[in-house]
């Protein structure tokens, strides 16, 4: 009687194997399109500082885009970077920026 119930178990196991492999026991879900908006960044505000406009790319901060343009590095302390940003973009932090948005950047070339 053991030799037969560890013989059923066994095929029980082997089944239970096979079942989970080729058809599985986990519910599918199918996949859900999900739209996401990029926002545009507003006209700069009427501030007087010098801006360029930029795309940000993947790997890009603020500081990196505006040295690159300037091709130096920066003449100005990052609290006024961060505050001339700001103004340029409606109060944006520059943490906020996103991966193919365009945003305004302090230009410091002058």
């Amino acid at each position: 009687m053991k030799k037969l119930f560890g013989f059923l178990l066994a095929i029980l196991v082997i089944y239970v194997i096979y079942y989970d492999l080729t058809v599985g026991t986990l519910p599918t879900s199918s996949p859900q399109q999900v739209d996401a908006k990029v926002e545009k960044s507003a006209p700069p505000a009427k501030t007087g500082i010098p801006s360029f406009d930029a795309e940000v790319k993947p790997g890009d901060t603020v500081i990196s885009i505006v040295e690159h343009r300037i091709n130096k590095s920066l003449p100005v302390s990052i609290q006024d970077l961060i505050e001339d940003f700001q103004a340029l973009n409606s109060g944006r932090t520059p943490e906020k920026i996103q991966i193919g948005s365009t945003y305004h950047f302090p230009d410091y070339s002058k």
